[in-house]
């Protein structure tokens, strides 16, 4: 008997883990390469055309699939409790390196646009903000299974030792952040704060734990105030995109076309109102591939309004498919959270990390349908940016093993599970000669009947 010949169907058979999310990361990184093919004039630099941008980023794509199949490969729990244990500390060292303003060994920081977010390692810019979403995320998953398991050093008192491994890490990662980024300290503080809550924070530690800080952001504001600016500069931008009124539009209106006030009055309103013509100009079905035109007028179409791209080139349809799939992780992730079983720190790894990706969507989505003001966050996935979509790997990767190690714990617990009622044999011989007559297959005198 010959072997049949193997498919890609027997691949797609083979492969563990949520297939679903495996779809679904598939999709959003072939949208991305089709996307970031299209959206943006502003990516090309010298001679370069829209063919050498596709390589670059079909090369970061196959550094994260990689990076999704290295870790999906990974089938042991204790491996990733073992990187989540370096999630603070490598973010504290790379936000204290940031903040210091202060080249360390490889690492440079960079400031664009007023702000220190970025550190040069060796030529690769890593945006420092985007690795702290998901070290932290995975730490306080950590820290809060070892605390239930009772495994921590420290002081015999619980309360003391959250303080030490929950509370304290929380405030000092969100304090370290504002400098560089109000709006990544406030949702990368919501999602740690989510992830607490999850992991059994009863109301009053958290209430306290929410004051803590808002102090330290008014204490923040103090200190930009007290040195009118010199410090703290991004609260002041915080503050202005929040509180302030003014009708740039108007203004605009009323300046001479041309001069200083037309251009500045320009600056202000070209965003967020390009974003808003692409959506309206999208329709339904959309322009079509590479028919974009306020790529031309928003520089950061490819980044922070990559959704109002979509659905200028891609319509409505488009824009809810990108919906869909961002819901369905959360649908599913939700599912391979309660396959987790007793395994706190899974449950919390998958649900911290889901909840990060979904809700960092659906704020880029908020802003690009001017609903809030401004924050710079990507479509993750999609999106251009390298450490973003590596970072954004790493997390799709520890939901797939996650899922893998899950599926396979349910598999073997099934396989020793006994039957909930045991058949005499002779009852299962005479139920076997039913089936046999029904069926045809023997005669009513064989049976005895």
């Amino acid at each position: 008997m010959t072997a049949r010949k193997r498919n890609i169907w027997d691949f797609a058979d083979r492969l563990e883990g949520d297939k679903v999310v495996w779809v679904i990361a598939l999709t959003l990184i072939l949208t991305s390469i089709v996307c970031i093919f299209s959206s943006s004039s502003r990516l090309l630099e010298g001679g370069e055309t829209r063919v050498d941008i596709v390589r670059g980023q079909l090369w970061i794509v196959a550094a994260g699939l990689a990076v999704i199949v290295l870790l999906y490969n990974i089938r042991n729990m204790k491996v990733f409790k073992l990187l989540s244990m370096l999630g603070f500390p490598v973010s504290l060292v790379l936000l204290l390196i940031l903040d210091s303003h202060t080249k360390l060994g490889p690492f440079t920081p960079i400031n664009i646009n007023n702000a220190y977010r970025i550190l040069s390692v060796a030529g690769f810019q890593l945006h420092v903000f985007e690795v702290v979403k998901v070290a932290m995320v995975m730490y306080l998953a950590w820290a809060i299974d070892a605390l239930k398991r009772g495994v921590l050093p420290g002081p015999q008192k619980l309360i003391w030792k959250k303080v030490i491994y929950l509370y304290v890490p929380f405030l000092v990662i969100f304090l370290a952040i504002i400098p560089g980024s109000n709006s990544s300290a406030i949702f990368i503080g919501f999602v740690m704060f989510v992830t607490i809550l999850l992991g059994g924070g009863n109301f009053k530690e958290m209430s306290l734990l929410l004051l803590a800080g808002l102090v330290l952001v008014f204490s923040c504001y103090g200190i930009y105030q007290a040195s009118d600016g010199k410090y703290m500069g991004r609260i002041g931008t915080a503050v202005s995109r929040v509180f302030d009124d003014t009708d740039y539009e108007a203004r605009f209106l009323e300046s001479r076309p041309g001069s200083d006030e037309y251009q500045k009055n320009l600056d202000k309103i070209r965003q967020p109102y390009s974003a808003k013509i692409a959506i309206h100009q999208g329709g339904l079905i959309g322009k079509g591939p590479g028919q974009s035109t306020q790529r031309y007028v928003v520089p950061d179409m490819s980044e922070d309004y990559m959704f109002s791209f979509i659905i200028e080139e891609y319509g409505l349809l488009g824009g809810i498919l990108i919906i869909c799939l961002y819901l369905s992780l959360l649908a599913r992730s939700s599912l391979i959270a309660r396959n987790c079983g007793s395994d706190l720190y899974a449950k919390l790894t998958v649900a911290g990390l889901t909840i990060l990706i979904t809700g960092q969507a659906f704020l880029h989505i908020f802003v690009n349908s001017d609903i809030g003001p401004m924050t710079g966050q990507t479509l993750p996935l999609i999106s251009h940016g390298n450490s973003a979509f590596l970072c954004f790997s790493f997390a799709f990767g520890v939901i797939l093993s996650i899922s893998r190690i899950a599926a396979r714990r349910i598999a073997k617990e099934q396989k020793m599970a006994q039957p909930l009622v045991e058949v005499h044999r002779d009852v299962q011989q005479d139920l076997s000669d039913l089936d046999s007559f029904d069926s045809g297959d023997v005669m009513t005198d064989d049976i005895g009947i």
